[in-house]
């Protein structure tokens, strides 16, 4: 059954239909594929494997499978794998002949027609008891990734100090640095549905452990839903993960996608939420889209803009008159101004127009600068000499007025909302006036 309350999108059109719940019994499908990544790993993966094997067909409601991902192992690991997968007919193995975690999920995940795609550790730190949790949200359509946390509230920990401090520290950095909102991106307890992961796994460039943190911001950042799910955890004291080595990495994949999102390299504008029904792409009769979300940007901008402005023309007007050092302070903060609302604001991604936003922005800077203009030369009328802080009290004045006719013509004129013809509605038609997945790899829009 659908989870959405409007019209359906039809799957012939090149659309892709809302999330649905997933059907049980049905085709000789998986529903899930679990994914154990191993490096060298023939002590614990025997007892792993047949343990996890033990809960999910106690548990789990569903056709499973659980796939064993060998990275290059060089000791009795692949022998060890190739004996579950002859013994218990629900396990597989792949054999990679490259290192790394990321490697791993990409080629498993890429290839398998499970809908509904996990990963866990082999220590199996986390308590099995939340993996239904873990998955149910993506198989009920709810959400499209699903995450263990061993820093919510509710979850039970038991680490050291040295991982503690580590993995929060990491977070923070990533709220930071990438403004993040999931609470715990290293914890290898993941779920992803095979549709998303289709088109966000293309996108994700690491291939070791930042490979988890990656996939989530880029999932975060193009507004799909995440679903986080407290675990009880206890560390594994014999862990061969290098901790310095691999906070290195992660800090340099931080830095490497923060760049990328903010010269806006990465195309997320062809993920921006086609995986199911979002309630704010309804046109609601009376009620603007996205009205109250831009005019929270927009304020959010204009004060920083302003006072930078305010700066600008300070320091220009020591050794200038106020006319000149107006022009280039609403100049400068008006370029800044543009390139802020147009991806902060209206949510325009990417370098296509980006020039024609720019000359469009100056269009209405000038208009801003002939108010500033006359509201100083009115003043000038007025008085001689007037104080520098009536000046700048006059320049906030007709900064605010410009302010309002500046988000109207941004609204309207330079980044207005695409609108196509609509057909009258018919009840259980599909829904034509969203644009096709299709048409947005072909455009990149």
């Amino acid at each position: 059954m659908r989870t959405d309350s409007s019209p359906g999108t039809d799957p012939s059109l090149g659309v892709l239909p809302a999330r649905e719940h997933l059907p049980a019994g049905v085709g000789d499908a998986p529903v899930l594929d679990v994914v154990i990544p191993v490096y060298n790993e023939e002590r614990d993966l025997g007892p792993c494997v047949r343990r996890l094997h033990q809960h999910l067909v106690g548990t789990f409601p569903y056709r499973f499978r659980i796939t064993i991902a060998d990275n290059a192992s060089t000791d009795a690991t692949p022998d060890v794998a190739a004996a579950l997968a002859a013994s218990l007919p629900e396990v597989r193995h792949a054999r990679l002949e490259q290192k790394g975690r990321g490697r791993a999920l990409r080629t498993v995940w890429s290839a398998s027609d499970a809908p509904v795609l996990a990963y866990m550790d082999v220590d199996l730190s986390t308590d099995l008891n939340a993996l239904l949790p873990l998955v149910a949200p993506l198989i009920s359509g709810h959400s499209d990734l699903a995450i263990g946390s061993r820093l919510a509230r509710s979850s039970r920990v038991v680490r050291g100090p040295k991982r503690e401090f580590v993995s929060r520290a990491y977070n923070l950095i990533l709220r930071g640095s990438l403004q993040a909102r999931f609470s715990d991106a290293q914890c290898g307890f993941k779920a992803i549905r095979h549709d998303v992961a289709r088109v966000l796994l293309p996108l994700v460039e690491d291939t070791g452990w930042f490979f988890d943190t990656e996939m989530l911001v880029l999932a975060e950042r193009a507004g799909l839903r995440i679903h986080e799910v407290p675990v009880d955890w206890v560390d594994d004291p014999d862990s061969t993960v290098h901790i310095v080595k691999t906070a290195t990495d992660d800090l340099k994949g931080v830095w490497r996608v923060g760049k990328a999102l903010a010269v806006g390299a990465l195309p997320l504008d062809r993920l921006a939420r086609p995986f199911g029904d979002d309630p704010r792409d309804r046109q609601v009769p009376g009620v603007p889209r996205g009205l109250a979300r831009q005019l929270v940007g927009f304020c959010v901008v204009g004060a920083l803009s302003t006072l930078v402005y305010l700066l600008l023309y300070s320091g220009f007007r020591t050794f200038t008159g106020s006319q000149v050092a107006n022009a280039l302070a609403l100049l400068v903060s008006a370029v800044a101004n543009t390139a802020a609302n147009r991806r902060l604001t209206f949510g325009v991604r990417g370098r296509d127009r980006a020039v024609r936003h720019q000359a469009q922005g100056l269009v209405v800077f000038a208009i801003g600068l002939a108010l500033t203009s006359g509201s100083l030369a009115a003043l000038g009328a007025a008085s001689a000499d007037p104080a520098h802080s009536t000046e700048l009290a006059v320049l906030v004045a007709a900064n605010l007025a410009a302010t309002v006719l500046r988000f109207l013509l941004f609204r309207a004129w330079v980044f207005p909302e695409p609108t196509a013809p609509a057909p009258p509605p018919v009840p259980g038609a599909p829904d034509a006036s969203r644009p096709t997945y299709d048409h947005e790899l072909r455009t990149g829009r």
